[in-house]
């Protein structure tokens, strides 16, 4: 049986670059306190080792020396004396026999597990009273005098230990505040930086849904970011510039070309009423259709072009928006009747909206007709109408649907998906509900209807007239399905 590969997905600030680089940082500069925090322990504990040493071999060659001149008992002397004036200090001093009985020094017994050579050892010292209460280490030499003697002079090197442990403890507290200090930093860096560029990334957002005239923030630092914001601010006045353009070219001609084609139609029509062969009259009538469509197209194209700019004079007042979808609805009863299609009513009443009531009837006729024209012969139509924090009108068909990839081309002018090419229409459809949605401070959002397309018009309902809630639009009841 296989199996996928599981993972666990990384929050989104753990996923930046700027976190990843500040772990980064923190890893180097871990290691490097690591390294100096290393060198000075190797440092600090070597040279106190070396100074114990040092105290030892001293104090060897001083009973050396006395061996030299006195012998034996001249030594012991020495030994015994060091030990009276300060019994429990580091010095540590045991002369034995060859049998190892302790013969003379502050030492109880010779230490277990030393070899017979001579040399240096470290042993665990386990002395009774003072100020030791458990076993400790202790380094000393080794030496064998003539008649089986063995001599072991040492220190106490118990504050070596506890100098070292200090260091160690001093070490793991200092790696760990370091990787936490760091650890924090990388976090705040991470943060700075991911705001900084959701900054960049919402306002991309907001000019790829159609407001070209936002602009990158900049804080006025001059870093990177600024400089980056500047460029990226300074090509977004070019891409409105030729995009103003190209819809100041593409109005003009619009305009330019409605009047004579409004006369030429005129003048088709004067010709028609003429006596003319069943035939020509015929190619007349087409012609005709063919100029309603382009004048169609140029007065749909104006009018978008109007409600984008903001010189649409707007009459908005209350709109019960029950009436303004049922009439609409009814407008298009004959043309789902001639494909047997089935329209499916779900409309809440009471939901006032502030608008344009000839725009906002255009833009739900628009959808209906879009809706029927790609629902198959027999197909479902439906129409909802609900409200909640805003007014949602949403009309959903049976068609081929729009892909997730072409959803934002689609309420671009002229364009049209591949596979309907075929048929009529001229790609201003949804371009026109957009515009008049967000006129209206809505917006429009397309979704997949499995099969088919959702529209949903969503519009913001007036401070004073809250929206039902779903209860009380459910008992206001439901305008029935209407049969194709």
């Amino acid at each position: 049986m296989e199996q996928g590969t599981s993972y666990v997905k990384l929050p989104k600030l753990l996923r930046t670059s700027a976190f990843q680089f500040a772990i980064l940082y923190m890893l180097l500069f871990a290691a490097s306190v690591l390294f100096l925090l290393g060198f000075i322990y190797w440092a600090t504990v070597g040279f106190m080792s070396a100074q114990f040493d040092e105290t030892i071999q001293a104090e060897i060659q001083g009973l050396a020396e006395q061996y030299r001149r006195q012998g034996l008992r001249g030594m012991v002397s020495v030994m015994n004396e060091r030990v009276l004036n300060d019994p429990q200090g580091e010095s540590l001093y045991l002369l034995v026999n060859s049998d190892l009985q302790p013969l003379a020094g502050n030492l109880n017994e010779w230490p277990a597990l030393v070899e017979d050579e001579d040399g240096w050892i470290g042993f665990y010292l386990n002395r009774s009273g003072g100020r030791f209460a458990a076993p400790h280490m202790a380094r000393a030499r080794v030496f064998t005098l003539r008649g089986g003697y063995r001599l072991l002079v040492g220190r106490d090197i118990f504050d070596l230990f506890r100098v070292r442990e200090l260091i160690e403890r001093s070490l793991t507290w200092g790696v760990a505040i370091t990787l936490g200090l760091a650890f924090l930093g990388g976090v705040a860096l991470a943060k700075s930086t991911r705001r900084r560029i959701e900054a960049i990334t919402h306002t991309s957002r907001q000019i790829m849904q159609g407001n070209l005239s936002l602009r990158v923030p900049v804080r006025g630092s001059g870093d990177d970011f600024d400089e980056l914001a500047d460029h990226l601010n300074r090509m977004l006045d070019q891409i409105e510039a030729l995009m103003a353009g190209v819809r100041h070219v593409s109005d003009n001609i619009a305009h330019d070309l409605r009047t004579p084609l409004t006369r030429v139609r005129s003048r088709l029509e004067l010709l028609c009423q003429k006596d003319l062969p069943e035939d020509a009259r015929g190619v007349v009538q087409e012609i005709i259709g063919e100029a309603d469509q382009l004048l169609q197209t140029f007065n749909a194209l104006l009018r978008i072009a109007r409600i984008e700019s903001g010189g649409y004079s707007a009459n908005f007042s209350e709109v019960d928006l029950h009436g303004l979808v049922a009439d609409a609805v009814e407008l298009y009863e004959a043309l789902a009747a001639d494909k047997s299609q089935t329209l499916s009513l779900d409309l809440a009443q009471g939901i006032i909206v502030k608008g344009d009531r000839d725009l906002l009837f255009q833009a739900i006729a628009n959808l209906l007709d879009n809706a029927i024209k790609y629902t198959p012969v027999n197909g479902n139509v439906g129409v909802r109408l609900r409200a909640f924090d805003q007014a949602v009108i949403s009309i959903w068909d049976e068609g081929p649907g729009i892909s997730e990839d072409e959803r934002d081309k689609v309420v671009q002018r002229f364009y049209r998906v591949d596979k309907t090419r075929g048929l009529p229409g001229n790609g201003l459809g949804l371009s026109m509900v957009k515009a008049v949605c967000e006129m209206h401070k809505g917006a429009l959002e397309l979704r997949d209807n499995q099969p088919g397309l959702r529209a949903e018009m969503k519009l913001p309902l007036p401070k004073a007239l809250p929206a039902a809630t779903a209860t009380e639009q459910e008992s206001a009841g439901k305008t029935p399905a209407l049969p194709g």
